[in-house]
């Protein structure tokens, strides 16, 4: 029998996971410094070495989270259409765990970077891991 909730779990990962990967990755390549800053001094040219690493570096941590976003979507959709995975149920309330502490996490970044609270829905990442959250945590009931 299909979990709904963790299925649709499933969905919201998959769409995450393509908007990350289309939308995301284009957003960060368009911030890529070497495309920003001219080469015309050995100064420049250093600082924007110094960039270049920082965001290469960035940006390879940003794809690991493309990595986490594919093994939640699998996951999701393993709990919700199979009895592959045992322990289902304990299973489905790590996601919403894991889930709830990315939202939380999500939150506290905005604190500590000191984000305009009018920017809190903009940047609300937190408010789709929190939803994930407790459409994860009330499918672990049903299993």
């Amino acid at each position: 029998m299909v979990n709904v909730q963790v299925a649709a779990v499933g969905v919201l990962m998959l769409l995450a996971l393509l908007a990350h990967v289309l939308a995301g990755v284009r957003e960060t390549m368009s911030i890529r410094p070497s495309s920003i800053l001219p080469d015309t001094a050995d100064r420049i040219s250093e600082a924007a070495g110094t960039l270049e690493r920082n965001w290469t570096q960035a940006l390879c941590a940003f794809q690991l989270v493309t990595v986490d976003l594919l093994a939640l979507t699998a996951l999701s959709f393993l709990l919700a259409f199979t009895d592959l995975i045992p322990q289902q149920r304990p299973v489905a309330l790590v996601l919403a765990g894991f889930f709830a502490l990315w939202g939380v996490a999500w939150l506290v970044q905005l604190v500590v970077l000191k984000v305009p609270r009018k920017n809190y829905l903009l940047l609300g990442h937190w408010a789709f891991w929190f939803l994930c959250a407790g459409l994860s945590f009330w499918g672990a009931q049903s299993l």
